[in-house]
């Protein structure tokens, strides 16, 4: 049996690893705070660090220096992004017709959770960057690929059902449209934050699915007997 020399060693590197685990989050947590609040070209190591209230070694230590940290920063807010879209979509019953699904990740995306002020200006902050570094591009861009494979995968059932010539290229269309109206929401949002209106926003989109699918989308969203 082991003894408990072995015992405090274990413990002992259990702990270390939760403050090293604790201290990373915070740093990537203060990045995201100051982008949102100064933007990305004033965020330093410095307001980085007192924001976090740890010091300068620890970004060199967890991150190999800023762009390491701002790579694992863009990153957190994309896994933060999919984790309120899969619980919003676990919602949906596992049978649901595909237009339910796409209902879901439209009405995840305007969601108060998701698009909201912090998150608007984290995400125009880092995608001023992605030009310059694909890093920060791979996980702030437009036409991501999970979420774009999601919505073709669920238009392609869809376009396949309604007998269309071309369910592939119908579905890519749906697809690109669908995240091309989110796009304009989220800037529309940007600047008249005051004045956006979710469900307006949600209703808008629709009548564009409900154009190119009226037996599977009306103005309200997904219609389950469409399919």
């Amino acid at each position: 049996m082991p003894d408990s020399a072995d015992n405090e060693t274990e413990e002992s590197h259990g702990r270390r690893a939760q403050l090293r685990e604790r201290n990373r989050l915070a740093l990537i947590e203060a990045t995201l705070d100051c982008v949102a609040e100064i933007g990305y070209a004033r965020t330093s190591v410095s307001t980085i660090i007192d924001k976090a209230g740890l010091s300068r070694g620890m970004i060199h230590l967890h991150f190999n220096g800023k762009d390491g940290l701002m790579d694992a920063a863009v990153q957190h807010a994309s896994d933060l992004y999919y984790q309120n879209l899969y619980k919003l979509l676990d919602k949906v019953r596992p049978s649901a017709w595909p237009q339910e699904r796409i209902e879901a990740v439209i009405r995840s995306d305007l969601s108060e959770t998701i698009l909201n002020q912090y998150n608007v200006r984290i995400w125009y902050g880092f995608r001023g960057e992605a030009r310059e570094r694909k890093s920060i591009r791979t996980f702030s861009d437009t036409r991501d690929s999970r979420l774009r494979g999601l919505l073709f995968e669920a238009f392609t059932t869809i376009a396949e059902a309604s007998g269309v010539d071309d369910p592939a290229q119908t579905a890519r269309d749906a697809a690109h449209g669908t995240l091309a109206f989110l796009e304009g929401m989220w800037a529309d949002y940007l600047i008249h934050p005051d004045a956006f209106d979710r469900d307006e926003a949600c209703r808008i989109i629709f009548r564009f699915l409900s154009a190119l699918f009226p037996d599977h989308f009306d103005l309200t969203g997904a219609r389950p007997d469409g399919a």
